[in-house]
This record gives structure tokens, C-alpha cells and sequence, in this order.
């Protein structure tokens, strides 16, 4: 989850300043409004009636309940919070109440998704042995089921075996096994069990694996010995295997063991397995009141599943827009608020793979939404060391909503840091039982991991705003409970969400003028940015920034029209403003050079094929291509999502590595066109010219 770096070189202040004044005291229209200490974009009495009823203990309350679930997709403990979730709406008064049912089978795809059967455990225990005369007897237990559902890998098949333990290091390459006979033995890797299976069960015959992988990395990471983490051993396995997850401490205790010439036997019973079933996802809605616009929609998304306890990832997202959802309907229903204008909708899937089959499944309601606002791990306090992030969707997808959602994550910075500092705030958004300190929420670029990047994939084109806490030092672990969760926090997040999708359920012709100013105040700040990125660009690298620069504010202006927030005059006022704007960068950059050889290529995408190239448990271009293929492409993973997103059947390769250039650092073209000739040849984009 963290954000790509740039290379930025500083500008001075002072030259700043020149330029943005010489800038404004161009613009013939009035000057660009000031966003203060008031709350933008809404009346006082909505802001009040929402920071007054949204709720940190309530949602805290509910996450206590989704945190005792092993959520796993398809499980009986993903059915059970799903439950609990429609319930809680249909008590809310919310309309259209339904658990979605999404077959799956291993075989049928939604878009890029492979449909992952459902998974449960009855039963597991990892035991260690000890010889007592000529028979072998369990010493003492090191995992189990019952009070650490997380021990076990997810997707582990049954298996009622004894075995030696033999250490092979990572165990994902040929020579970690070389001098080392696996066959009938349990291996200790610090892999995830996933990658390790082709290798140590289907190949050289391991019977089961033992993992300490260290996943999601921080500046924490190995430092609490004692945490297990989240393990995955393969939804697609040829060979049905196990998998137990132990702690650092556990393994560095065999490691120490094994080094010595002990012999370490232990015995693994598990009965685990997938099964008949489906993707559950529950929705439900707010209908909109305005006959013209009632169809269109606003969707509020978390994702549901995670294995107990998944208290901030991700109980503390899902909670928080069901408060959400009953904070709006309540003010409804007491006459504090209106309908919205448009309908608001609700979504609980299983992630990534729940919101990519739905959208598939259900092609009518993709149709309608005109933004989602996503909420994966917000409930961090103090002790998960996270930063909470308001984070833009892709840099190929500009929308003036993510504007929007920096506006009211901006108002409760000041807020929350005026009360805690002392002074007089209206609004600080305190919890009774949460601490009192500042968000300091952080403004972000794209980052992926979360089901925001399927909205605004380029088979969607939806807008999202993401909320969302990284570092988080518990994230994937046995520790990631409710003692860790802020209600402070929670409220915080819940309104900044609220308020972003009060308002655009709400946006219109209306709001043109409020929307036009908080633009251009945007705008300006990134072309600070853009100026400071430039100054340490080669001539073409830099004239590349600002061609894609002004083509971004640009479409940032017109994705007002997606929501019908534009006035008769707007058109004569934006083109003054981004005139304007355009001269902070001095001579107008030179027009792009045309281009050659595989630079001309234009590619266009396949309508038929939905959804980024990486997805739950499936990679689409390892299963597409040739053997190896996929792994052996140089182009980064950000890259590739925001590659794909611009082809559109006008750009040639040139431009596409000139605009990822613009969003991420310089980068060969040849890397650029091999990924973009791997998509063709897995059939997601075809060559036109």
C-alpha cells in the first residue's frame, strides 16, 4: 500500500509566489475563493447534524462483533458477519437489503478474476513429538485452529500426517532444496506457502509446509517476535497440501534447534478444504428523491472478509460506513436532512475479488454508480503506528472528486488540530472513549491493494476516494484487535466519508460555482508541484510533465459534467483559469515528437475482458502467457495499472510512456511496449495500428 516515490527537486518560495501572482493578476474573473476554517462545500446545519450523530462507539461496537468472525470468502464465518451486516441495515431502514450470491468454481472468471472456491476449517493442530521408548507422543501443541484460526494457512487442504521438519530457507527456488531430501517431510520457509507448493509438495514431495513469512513490511517488521501472521497456501493447487503459520520466535527456536543436529518431528492434523459455494455480497440502499437523477448512484465500500481477528483490515472500514448508513438514515428519518438527490448505496464484498465479480455480475448497477468512496483499515490508534491517508485515484482518471474528499479531510485537520492544541473548533470530532489528538491525515497519490483500484480500473472508469491507514505495524496478525481501534478515529473517518458522499449524492448545477473554486485552489497547489517535479527534468522529460499536467486540470474541470455541475458560463471562465494557469510554466512546452518505430503502435482494449491484470489469488498474465513471460516484464506494478487504464485506442505507445513518465519517473519505451505487446497477447488490448 504505500505510495510510489518521486524524485522532487525544491523551488524557492519566492519564486513561487512571483509566479502564482503573476498568474492570478491575469485571471479577468474573480479571484479564487478561499477555503477557511468553515466546512466546505455544505451548509453549517449538515455539517453539524453529521459531526453530531456519526458515532466511534457505535461503529466500534460493530466491528467488535465482525472481529470474532473468521471472514473468509465463501466461510461460515464470512456468512455469519454478512448477516449481521444486512441486518443492521434492514434495522436502519434501508431499502433493497440483499446478500448478493456470486457462483464460483474455480473456473468460471468475472473479468480477470479466476473465481475462488469457498474455503472452511473444522479442525487443525500442529503438534511437535517426542519419543517415549519405541512409539512417538505430542510434547507440547504449537497451533490451533480453534484459538488462533490464523495458524492455518488459508486454502490448506485435510491432512493427518507425521513428519520431520527440515528448514529450506525461502523455498522458492530450486537450490533452496538442493543437498536437502524434502520428500515426506513438513518444510520450514519463510515464504508465503504459496509459492513454495510447486516447488517443495508438487515437485520434491514435501508433505506440508510451516511458514514464518513476514508479509506486509514495515519499519516494525520483525520486531514483536511473538506475532503470527496471515498465511495463503494456493486457491488453485494441483496437489492438495497444508500449511501452519508460526511466529518469529517459533521459528528461530527450530532454526537454533535444526542447526545443532536435533531432529524435530511434528504432526499435523487439519480438516480444512474449499467447497460448493459463492462470493456473498451484501448491499443496500438510500433512494434517491430526484426523479432525473435517482438512477444514478454513490456507492460506500469496504471489504468484509479477513481472518479473525481483522480488526482494522478491515472490520473498521466496514463498520464505519454501517454507521455511516445509519447516521444517514436516522437524520433522514428525524427531518435533520433531505433524501439525496441520488441514490446512495452500500457494498460489503469480499475484497478486490467480491467488487470485480459484482461489477461483472451486475452490469446494470456499474452502469449507475458515479463514484464509490472506499474504506479499507481506518481505525488505527496510537499503538499501530498508522497514518491515515485520503488517498486520488489513478493519475490516467482525473475527477474533481478527489477534490472533493481533500477539502473535508483538510477541514477535520484543522479541527481536530485546533482543539488539541487548545483552541476553540466546532467541529473536532472527539469520541468519548477515543483520544483527542490530531488526525494529521495525509493527502495522497494512487496507491493499489484495495478494491478503490477496481472502480477506477479503465473497463469502470468510476471515481473513488480512499480512505485508509498505512504503516499499520498489526496489519495480516493475530494482533490486529479491537484494544488497537480509535473510536476518535473512526468518527473522524466516518465523516469525512459521509460528508464526501452527502455532497455528491447531492452535486449540481448548484454547487458549479463552490465546485469551479475548490478546483482552482487545487490546481494551484499542484502546479506547485508539477513546477518543483519539473525543475529536476531533463528539456523532454520536463516538457512530458507539463503537457500531461495541463491535460490533467483540464479533465479534472470537465468531470463536472458527469455529475452535472456546470453552469451556462462556466466553459469561458475554466478556459481563462487554465490560461491563466498555464503561464506559471512560462513558454507553452513543445508539442511532443512524433513519434517512431514501436512508438507509433496504438492498442485498444477488449471490451470482454474487465479488471486489472493482478487480482485475488490469480495473476491474468502469468495464466495467459507463455512460462515465465510475465514475471520476466520490467515495467513496475503501478506502471502497469496505469498503462493499461490509458490505452484507449488513440494513444500511441509513445504517449502512454510520455503520461507514465508525467505520473511516475522516466522510463525505457521498450518496457513500455513489451508490457503493452503482453496484453495483447493474453488478449486483454488488441493492436489497431
Amino acid at each position: 500500500m504505500p505510495k510510489p516515490r518521486r524524485s522532487v527537486s525544491p523551488l524557492s518560495t519566492l519564486g513561487l509566489a512571483f509566479l502564482f501572482g503573476a498568474a492570478m493578476q491575469s485571471l479577468a474573473a474573480p479571484a479564487v475563493a478561499k477555503i477557511g476554517d468553515e466546512a466546505p462545500l455544505l451548509p453549517r446545519a449538515t455539517v453539524a447534524a453529521l459531526a453530531e450523530e456519526i458515532s466511534g462507539e457505535a461503529a466500534k461496537r460493530d466491528l467488535e462483533f465482525l472481529s470474532r468472525q473468521h471472514r473468509m470468502r465463501g466461510s461460515r464465518g464470512f456468512r455469519a458477519a454478512a448477516e449481521f451486516v444486512a441486518g443492521a441495515l434492514r434495522d436502519d431502514g434501508l431499502s433493497g437489503v440483499e446478500i448478493v450470491e456470486i457462483p464460483t468454481d474455480g473456473k468460471r472468471f468475472y473479468g480477470t478474476q479466476r473465481s475462488r472456491r469457498p474455503w472452511d476449517a473444522d479442525f487443525a493442530e500442529l503438534w511437535e513429538m517426542e519419543k517415549t521408548g519405541d512409539a512417538w507422543a505430542p510434547l507440547h501443541r504449537l497451533a490451533s485452529w480453534d484459538t488462533l484460526p490464523l495458524s492455518l494457512a488459508q486454502d490448506s487442504e485435510s491432512a493427518d500426517v507425521t513428519a520431520e521438519l527440515i528448514d529450506v530457507g525461502a523455498g522458492t527456488k530450486p537450490e533452496d532444496y538442493a543437498g536437502r531430501d524434502v520428500r515426506g517431510k513438513i518444510v520450514l520457509v519463510s515464504s508465503q506457502p504459496e509459492p513454495v507448493v510447486p516447488l517443495a509438495v508438487e515437485r520434491f514431495g514435501a508433505v506440508g509446509i510451516v511458514s514464518y513469512a513476514q508479509n506486509q513490511r514495515t519499519a516494525w517488521w520483525g520486531e514483536d517476535e511473538n506475532l503470527v501472521r496471515w498465511g495463503h497456501a494456493g486457491s488453485f493447487n494441483a496437489t492438495p497440501t497444508f500449511a501452519f503459520m508460526v511466529s518469529l520466535k517459533t521459528a528461530r527456536g527450530f532454526q537454533q534447534r535444526l542447526r545443532a543436529g536435533e531432529s524435530i518431528r511434528l504432526h499435523a492434523t487439519v480438516r480444512a478444504g474449499q467447497h460448493d459455494g459463492g462470493y456473498d455480497v451484501v448491499t443496500g440502499t438510500i433512494p434517491g428523491a430526484d426523479p432525473s437523477r435517482a438512477g444514478e448512484e454513490i456507492v460506500f465500500s469496504c471489504h468484509l472478509d479477513h481472518p479473525h481477528p481483522g480488526a482494522n483490515d478491515n472490520a473498521s472500514g466496514c463498520a464505519t460506513i454501517l454507521e455511516i448508513a445509519r447516521t444517514f438514515s436516522k437524520l433522514i428519518r428525524d427531518g435533520k436532512l433531505p433524501r439525496p438527490a441520488r441514490t446512495i448505496r452500500f457494498v460489503f464484498p469480499p475484497e478486490v475479488e467480491g467488487t470485480l465479480s459484482l461489477l461483472v455480475f451486475r452490469p446494470e448497477l456499474a452502469a449507475r454508480i458515479k463514484a464509490a468512496i472506499h474504506l479499507d483499515m481506518v481505525g488505527g490508534g496510537p499503538e499501530t503506528k498508522a497514518i491515515f491517508h485520503v488517498t486520488r485515484g489513478p493519475a490516467s482518471l482525473p475527477s474533481f472528486v478527489h477534490d472533493v474528499a481533500a477539502a473535508f479531510g483538510g477541514f477535520v485537520n484543522r479541527q481536530s488540530a485546533a482543539f488539541a492544541s487548545g483552541e476553540a473548533a466546532d467541529f473536532p470530532l472527539v469520541a468519548p472513549e477515543g483520544g483527542k489528538e490530531a488526525l494529521q491525515a495525509d493527502f495522497a497519490d494512487l496507491t493499489l491493494g484495495s478494491d478503490h483500484e477496481i472502480y477506477g480500473e479503465g473497463s469502470f472508469g468510476i471515481p473513488a476516494i480512499y480512505l485508509n491507514d498505512w504503516p499499520d505495524r498489526y496489519i495480516h496478525t493475530n494482533f490486529d484487535t479491537p484494544a488497537h481501534i480509535d473510536p476518535t478515529k473512526l468518527r473522524r473517518a466516518g465523516f469525512i466519508a459521509a460528508a464526501s458522499g452527502w455532497f455528491l449524492a447531492n452535486a449540481g448545477p448548484q454547487d458549479a460555482g463552490a465546485l469551479t473554486a475548490l478546483i482552482e485552489t487545487a490546481s494551484l497547489k499542484r502546479a506547485a508541484e508539477t513546477l518543483a517535479r519539473r525543475s529536476g527534468l531533463p528539456g523532454d522529460e520536463a516538457a512530458a510533465l507539463t503537457r500531461f499536467d495541463l491535460w490533467s486540470e483540464r479533465e479534472i474541470f470537465a468531470s463536472l459534467a458527469r455529475f452535472g455541475a456546470v453552469e451556462p458560463a462556466s466553459g469561458k471562465e475554466t478556459e481563462r483559469f487554465l490560461a491563466a494557469r498555464a503561464q506559471i510554466f512560462g513558454p507553452p512546452p513543445p508539442a511532443a515528437a512524433k513519434p517512431s518505430g514501436d512508438g507509433t503502435l496504438i492498442f485498444e482494449r477488449n471490451a470482454t475482458v474487465k479488471g486489472p491484470m493482478s487480482v485475488f489469488g490469480y495473476d491474468y498474465l502469468t495464466a495467459h502467457l507463455a512460462a515465465g513471460r510475465a514475471e520476466a516484464l520490467r515495467l513496475a506494478e503501478g506502471d502497469r495499472y496505469e498503462a493499461l487504464n490509458l490505452v484507449d485506442g488513440r494513444r500511441t505507445a509513445q504517449e502512454i510512456r510520455d503520461a507514465l513518465a508525467a505520473i511516475y519517473g522516466p522510463l525505457p519505451l521498450a518496457d513500455v511496449v513489451e508490457f503493452l505487446k503482453a496484453l495483447a497477447e493474453a488478449g486483454v488490448v488488441r493492436l489497431t495500428r
